[in-house]
């Protein structure tokens, strides 16, 4: 009796070290994001008034241009890369020099494909083509993200932090240093690829520094085809995800122009500064809920749905006052030469609880290996935004586009759960979510 005892108290104990853990690992993820947010939108902000609306626009097109092709380089193995590591430990050498390897090859190829599509689509103007080369080779340093992957799957994400800080921080003063001394558009484009090269170093020296070193990581193919066969579903749900977020971008460019482009980006920036939130709080309780699903179903479920209502119920918090402030958000942050933004903002801004929910649901998805069936929604999700974008484009630009995205954000993230048996249960469990009286 004695002994159950003992054994009972020193797993309440383990429960609460671990939620203790995952409070302080959030709790870094969250400075981190906050700190970015802040300085960011500061100077961004300061970027945009800067540029002005024409030059703004072309920076944001390539940005959204360049960014549709970070499928390739994530090769969406960071969740599943994750849950490996929490299974396996004792492979982790192979896992993240697999990893490593597979991201830096990713980096390559996405860079290469990004500047032939340019050629290919007619974009001979050569601003523009080496702003797409800058940016893209991005992906390249982003292979060293490995390590932070390693950091979240033993909820230690405070050390990645620092590092990547370190080099945020840098690379805001060299922005306002550009902005002083009256620096071209493509000295711009060159300090953002800095920060990523300067986040890899900063990275790989806190790996060292923790007592473990890159040079154990070691290749294994099998290991490629393992984790490439779980991603597969991932990447092209990565494709879609990036289609979803910056399509609108790319079309308003190709459809109206540069100068729609900077109105349109500039409200999307204040609309997408809250996506910090949920992506800090799901990557810090993911592990969790994956390991509660070895342990019992209604555990697992449970924390589902109370990671569900805490992100909807955010979103909720965001999105009202945000729609009724919209105008003078704007007028107030980037000047009236961006005052059509204002409404954009007011559309815009309800995409995030969407966004919320469908980060929500993502431990879900992996956790029941239904990586398919969340490529399936996103996909259709995709090609709905295409679709609504041809058609309310032309005629409303910016504001057509962020219509666009709610809807089909609205279909893929949630609407679709509903009409699949496999899953309705997590459907269930979203509608339930938004329900303050149901306790999970």
């Amino acid at each position: 009796m004695l002994s159950k005892l003992r054994l009972k108290n020193l797993s309440q104990l383990k429960s609460r070290s671990r939620l203790r853990a995952i409070i302080a690992n959030t709790g870094w993820l969250f400075a981190d994001r906050i700190l970015r947010m802040g300085a960011s939108l500061v100077v961004g902000v300061w970027v945009a008034r800067y540029l002005g609306v024409q030059q703004y626009g072309l920076f944001n097109y390539v940005l959204a241009f360049v960014s549709l092709f970070s499928p390739i380089f994530t090769l969406g193995l960071d969740d599943v890369v994750v849950r490996h590591i929490v299974r396996q430990s004792s492979n982790k050498e192979e896992i993240l020099g697999t990893t490593f390897w597979l991201k830096l090859l990713g980096g390559i190829a996405s860079v290469l494909l990004a500047v032939g599509s340019m050629f290919f689509l007619g974009e001979h103007e050569t601003l523009k083509i080496w702003l797409v080369a800058i940016l893209g080779m991005a992906g390249i340093f982003r292979a060293a993200d490995t390590i932070e992957l390693w950091f979240q799957s033993q909820v230690q994400s405070k050390y990645s932090v620092i590092a990547k800080n370190i080099a945020f921080l840098l690379n805001t003063l060299i922005k306002i240093a550009l902005i002083l001394t009256k620096a071209p558009l493509l000295a711009f484009a060159w300090v953002t690829l800095a920060e990523f090269a300067m986040s890899a170093i900063g990275l790989l020296i806190v790996y060292q520094v923790r007592g473990t070193s890159v040079l154990l990581w070691r290749w294994n193919f099998t290991a490629a085809k393992t984790l490439l066969k779980e991603s597969l579903p991932l990447i092209f749900s990565g494709f879609a995800i990036m289609i979803f977020m910056r399509i609108d971008q790319v079309m308003l460019g190709q459809m109206i122009g540069d100068k729609e482009v900077g109105i349109y980006s500039a409200a999307v920036r204040v609309s997408e500064i809250w996506y910090f939130i949920p992506g800090a709080i799901v990557s810090s309780v993911a592990p969790s809920i994956y390991a509660a699903k070895e342990k019992s179903e209604s555990l697992y479920y449970q924390q589902i749905g109370q990671l569900l209502r805490l992100l909807t119920y955010i979103s909720f918090a965001i999105a009202l006052p945000m729609t009724f402030l919209s105008d003078k958000i704007i007028m107030v942050m980037f000047g009236s030469g961006y005052a059509e933004a204002g409404p954009i903002l007011a559309v815009h801004i309800w995409t995030s609880l969407f966004v919320f929910m469908g980060l929500a649901t993502s431990p879900w998805f992996i956790a029941e290996s239904l990586n398919h069936v969340s490529l399936g929604k996103t996909l259709f999700g995709a090609i709905l935004n295409i679709l609504l974008n041809l058609l309310l484009i032309p005629k409303y630009a910016g504001f057509g586009a962020a219509i666009a995205t709610i809807i089909s954000q609205a279909s893929a993230a949630f609407l679709c759960n509903g009409f699949d048996k496999r899953t309705k249960k997590i459907f269930k469990i979203q509608m339930r979510a938004l329900l303050p009286f149901y306790k999970f």
